[in-house]
């Protein structure tokens, strides 16, 4: 399938600032800026020795989280190409457990339930050496995913996650 690790982890939690306060000063996770403009109620962290772009998501409940309990949203997982995404797109379209797919600028994401209803995310990163502008900025927005358009724009084998959440080759 091509899933080869987790990306990170979505929590819904009471307090915002409070769990920021704890990840960041128990933890050393620091926070980076990718809430989605308009978007209240969220933060990013990265983990102290990480260069992925967000190891933790936090999500205050109440209003706007759709949810009033803390616990977990979802997992991440991640794969290593387009192609692998595209295909694991049309295996979970085909179990009936694709429930969406969003652009994130430098990641590319599809959102699936198992058969409980417990949502998951599996996810193709922008290379580092690829990251352009426009995909930065993008991080602040989720947009329409055309996985056709991305595979011609970033090649269907191109090895995602490169100098993000995998090691550069030295």
């Amino acid at each position: 399938m091509g899933i080869h690790r987790l990306n990170h982890a979505v929590l819904y939690v009471s307090d915002l600032e409070r769990s920021v306060a704890f990840y960041a000063e128990v933890l050393g996770f620091r926070r980076v800026p990718m809430t989605p403009d308009g978007f209240r109620g969220a933060a990013f962290l990265q983990a102290p020795d990480s260069t992925n772009d967000h190891d933790l998501g936090l999500f205050e409940v109440g209003a706007g989280a759709g949810r009033s309990t803390v616990g977990l949203y979802h997992l991440a997982w991640e794969v290593d190409t387009l192609d692998d995404l595209a295909a694991t797109a049309q295996r979970l379209a085909a179990a009936g457990a694709l429930v969406g797919s969003s652009d994130h600028g430098t990641t590319k994401s599809l959102y699936g339930q198992d058969p409980d209803g417990l949502e998951f995310e599996v996810v193709w990163l922008v290379p580092a050496d690829l990251l352009d502008d426009a995909a930065l900025s993008a991080r602040k927005r989720i947009g329409r995913l055309d996985l056709d358009a991305e595979r011609r724009r970033y090649g269907g084998q191109t090895r995602g996650g490169i100098g993000i959440s995998v090691p550069a080759a030295r």
